[in-house]
Parts: C-alpha cells; structure tokens; sequence
C-alpha cells in the first residue's frame, strides 16, 4: 500500500530557515513563521492586497506567512515580507510607496519580532 500522506519540499523549508539566523529561531515570533514553512503545500496561505489594506495602517510592519497576491488596492505605504509575492501584488506594494524585505533582511532589521504583525 502506498502512503498518500505528503510532506513540504525540503527545499522550500530549507530557503526559510537558511534565510534566518540560528539566534533568532529560538524566538516565539520566528518559530511561528518556521511552524507555517514546515506545513503541506495544500494548507499555505493566500493573502490579498485588500485584505491587508484593511487590517494594516500607515507604516506599519507586516510579515505574510503565505503568498502574497494582487487583487485590490494599497492605499498606504507599508514595511512588508511575505514568503513569496505575485508580480501584480509586488508593482502595487512599491506604486503606493511601500517598501518589500526578503526574510533574511527582515530579520535584521527585526530579530524579535516586536511591533510586526503577522498575517495569514
């Protein structure tokens, strides 16, 4: 009998962690974000642009534990990291003034986690 139980590319997994520092795993919002990486491909994340536009307000901080897509507006600039964009949700994001972090740069510049909000 064949097992039908699917487990995540390690390699997905594997980019994540790489792109986080070793201190920093420890911490309860990072291990957060590993806990979401590590989950099947079936039950990742979706977010869309309007959804973020109404939970987020100006210059907020916000890391997407998903995939980032492009239906509806921006109307505020925002500090934003996800595990991957759309092209469409990406050229929105930068035309309302916001700016896109990699998770590794995210990390520096937020090690703790602290003031971010986490979406998805």
């Amino acid at each position: 009998m064949v097992s039908r139980r699917r487990n995540v590319k390690p390699g997905f997994r594997d980019t994540i962690l790489s792109q986080i520092p070793v201190k920093l795993r420890k911490t309860r919002f990072w291990k957060r974000v590993i806990e979401e990486a590590e989950k099947s491909r079936r039950k990742k994340r979706v977010v869309n642009l309007y959804k973020i536009n109404r939970l987020t307000n100006t210059g907020d901080v916000v890391y997407v534990v998903g995939k980032v897509l492009g239906v509806g507006e921006l109307s505020h600039p925002i500090t934003i990291s996800a595990f991957s964009l759309s092209r469409a949700a990406y050229m929105k994001i930068k035309k309302a003034g916001g700016t896109i972090l990699t998770t590794g740069e995210f990390a520096q510049k937020y090690p703790n986690g602290s003031n971010v909000k986490l979406i998805g």
